[in-house]
């Protein structure tokens, strides 16, 4: 109670959450974790945040950083601690037009951010389906991805600077808005993808891009996907790197579609083994001026590389968006892919990165392997194929633990075979730390270790998760 007493004081009685109010703390979006949190606070301000961090210090507390609790791994739970919530600390602090950045706190939804730079005629190109929920701090602290790392990187890529609280309560200003600073260790670096367990991100300068004038986006039936990799390779050729996405979504996912949003259109009839959405996007403005039959420079380009691959038997089928609507038709189908696959349960949810050859070869390699495991078992699986990144569901037919250990094991030694990782975009949490202590380098988890350590001694930043305990 004198916690409470003493959260009440630095930051008011409507921004120290307890009793039914903290339901909406409680589980994350997948609602597969659920959390008990002594109380969930609000601060305002990077001091206040300091503050609760100090008082949370005195209490011997362990304090949980929440965003936009849209993650998928349990990063965001706790039994007895304090969540701390960065909603209020949700202002862009500035947008630089000619320094092509912004400086935004971490409670800034990511939607937001990508509203308030398109008024610049800028773009943060950060993009996924949660985009109108996560905020900036959750998207740091995973190290998020999404559809346009191929072209952008990930959140780390887009990142120059950072303000931390420490666990004791100090500030660390990395805000640097320098694209070279070769001053010693990149210490920012530490604090992305750490999630929540060395200090909480209250700030960050972002990078931003020149928006594109013009897009070209088609949805295609390719032979395999060896092909859609060579298609990927001629594009980039051909635009000059202009490839923005390349998403595949496998005959059974639009199988999966169809059941589960039936209003949702599918792109052939019939369906087809290996469907690949791809998104080349252009700032020059000579490729925002149409042609007399109103088709853009872009769109030509992409065609004659289509057609040259429809005559080698490479591309089967091509569907190309001619308006916005049917562009974001096509989008929609790629973004669903989390609501159906999270409808369904039981499910073995996994999310690994693989060298781009060797995703078919993993493919090829699981689906042999998990009739084995359970005959019945079925699969669904999508990917941001330009960047190696695969979404693999298996639905077992049981809940057994035991069985979920095996196909998770099953999945990692494949990945681990082919020089994957069994941790792509979605952060380590809960539900990978076996994983992480199956698979990470000894050495690397021991310097982990020390890190953590050395930033947070008593263990009370998001204890228990990311490093798992030693054996």
């Amino acid at each position: 109670m004198t916690l409470l007493v003493d959260l009440t004081a630095a930051l008011g009685p409507a921004h120290v959450i307890t009793g039914p109010d903290l339901d909406r703390y409680r589980s994350d979006w997948t609602t597969h974790f659920t959390a008990n949190p002594i109380a969930a606070v609000r601060p305002g301000s990077t001091a206040e945040v300091s503050e609760v961090m100090r008082i949370a210090a005195r209490h011997g507390v362990a304090v949980v950083p929440v965003s936009g609790r849209t993650g998928l791994v349990g990063g965001a739970m706790t039994e007895g601690g304090l969540m701390l919530s960065v909603e209020r600390l949700n202002r862009i602090r500035d947008i630089r037009r000619d320094a092509r950045i912004a400086i935004v706190e971490a409670g800034v939804v990511l939607d937001r951010l990508h509203e308030a730079a398109e008024a610049e005629n800028l773009y943060f190109p950060l993009w996924f389906g949660a985009r109108g929920s996560a905020m900036i701090g959750g998207v740091l602290s995973t190290n998020a991805g999404g559809s346009n790392v191929l072209r952008y990187g990930s959140t780390r890529a887009l990142c120059l600077g950072l303000e931390v609280v420490l666990s004791d309560g100090r500030v660390l200003n990395l805000m640097s808005q320098l694209h070279k600073d070769n001053s010693g260790y990149d210490l920012k670096q530490l604090f992305i993808g750490a999630e929540g367990t060395l200090g909480v991100i209250t700030a960050a300068v972002m990078k931003l891009v020149p928006r594109p004038r013009a897009y070209a986006t088609a949805t295609l039936a390719v032979r395999s996907v060896p092909d859609a990799l060579a298609l990927l390779n001629r594009l980039q050729l051909a635009s000059g790197g202009l490839v923005e996405a390349f998403e595949y979504m496998p005959e059974t996912y639009m199988h999966r579609l169809a059941e589960a949003r039936p209003d949702i259109r599918q792109p052939f009839t019939p369906r087809q083994a290996v469907n690949i959405l791809v998104e080349l996007g252009s700032t020059r403005p000579s490729d925002a001026v149409a042609s007399e039959d109103g088709t853009l420079p872009l769109t030509a380009m992409l065609q004659d590389a289509l057609e040259a691959m429809l005559g080698e038997g490479m591309v089967l089928d091509a569907e190309i968006a001619q308006t916005e609507a049917q562009r974001r038709a096509m989008w929609q189908r790629r973004e669903l892919a989390a609501e159906i696959t999270v409808a369904r349960q039981p499910a073995i949810d996994t999310d690994i990165c693989l060298p781009l050859d060797g995703v078919a070869l993993f493919l090829d390699r699981i689906h042999a392997r998990l009739p084995s495991l359970d005959a019945e078992a079925e699969t669904l699986a999508v990917a941001h194929l330009g960047d190696g990144n695969i979404h693999f569901t298996v639905f077992p037919t049981s809940e057994s633990p035991a069985l979920y250990d095996r196909v998770v094991e099953a999945v990692e030694d494949e990945v681990q075979a082919l020089a994957g990782s069994f941790s792509a975009e979605h952060g380590v949490g809960l539900s990978k730390l076996a994983s992480m202590q199956r698979r990470k380098d000894p050495v690397a988890l021991e310097v982990m270790r020390a890190v953590k350590a050395a930033l947070d001694p008593a263990n009370r930043m998001n204890p228990g998760k990311v490093i798992p305990p030693k054996a």
